[in-house]
């Protein structure tokens, strides 16, 4: 599923195409994703201006100037195609007065389209209880230390509940705890407030790198203009079980990066140097 990095992109791409122009035609092809899509959305976007995108966690709200907002989740599957021809698992077709298109397509129908109030944004359903960015000033080594005090939950399973943090999902969670050299399994509530500081930096750094390679392409995500992401060439553990990590000698020394299940997702770490 994409993840924070690849949705920003996603997000930024459909900004430069349509922020700013007017919807002529919206068509609603299939209304049987996770969720069953309003059935007044296409007469909603007709019309109306687009004023700019919003990104919450791995969520694009599309602002338009009747006061209404389109959320977009892209699910495991979904992808959003600029300028090109109608496709397969086609589910929405969004069209500008310049000639300008946009389809949402789905293959596996777990992605979402949604309507709410531009106003009401963050007490829609889907995001009211949804964490800090991990971007922004609320998101930092202290406010770590207040979520995870007396938690024995795996800090990499604290990292993932969007609860406590927006956004953040299996790549990019072992990614930060390897650079911070914290063990995934380790109880967040036993790790130190200075380890925690370099916690948050690192999940900091990570995205912000990853965003400006346009995320990882892994399985279905692309970006909208149709090219690959980067970042999958920059992962230090994600992927590279039995590999030796950046910081190990390899084997026989070490033995190499290592893939365990948490809460049914795999965990990539070097046990070496992550503690």
């Amino acid at each position: 599923m994409p993840e924070l990095p690849e949705v920003e992109t996603v997000m930024r791409g459909l900004d430069g195409h349509l922020t700013n122009r007017r919807i002529t035609r919206a068509t609603l092809r299939r209304a049987d994703i996770r969720w069953a899509v309003p059935p007044e959305l296409p007469r909603v976007l007709t019309g109306a201006e687009v004023l700019g995108f919003r990104r919450r966690g791995k969520f694009v709200l599309m602002r338009l100037d009747n006061g209404w907002s389109m959320l977009i989740h892209l699910g495991m599957s979904g992808r959003m195609l600029l300028d090109q021809p109608e496709a397969t698992h086609e589910h929405l077709t969004i069209e500008t007065g310049d000639g300008g298109r946009v389809g949402f397509v789905d293959p596996r129908r777990f992605g979402a389209l949604d309507l709410v109030r531009t106003v009401d944004e963050d007490s829609h359903r889907l995001l009211a209880a949804m964490g800090p960015e991990p971007l922004g000033n609320e998101f930092s080594g202290a406010y770590l230390a207040g979520v995870v005090k007396g938690r024995s939950a795996p800090i990499k399973a604290v990292l993932l509940d969007q609860r406590v943090v927006a956004g953040i999902g299996n790549i990019y969670a072992s990614e930060a705890l390897f650079r911070a050299g914290i063990s995934p399994t380790r109880a967040a509530g036993k790790i130190s407030r200075p380890r925690l500081e370099v916690l948050a930096a690192e999940v900091r750094a990570t995205l912000v790198e990853a965003i400006a390679a346009g995320g990882s392409s892994l399985r279905d995500y692309v970006q909208p203009s149709g090219e690959l992401g980067y970042f999958q060439h920059a992962w230090k553990v994600y992927g590279r079980a039995g590999q030796p990590c950046a910081h190990c000698p390899g084997l026989p020394a070490c033995e190499g990066i290592q893939q365990i299940t948490q809460s049914g997702r795999s965990t990539f770490f070097c046990a070496r140097t992550q503690r």
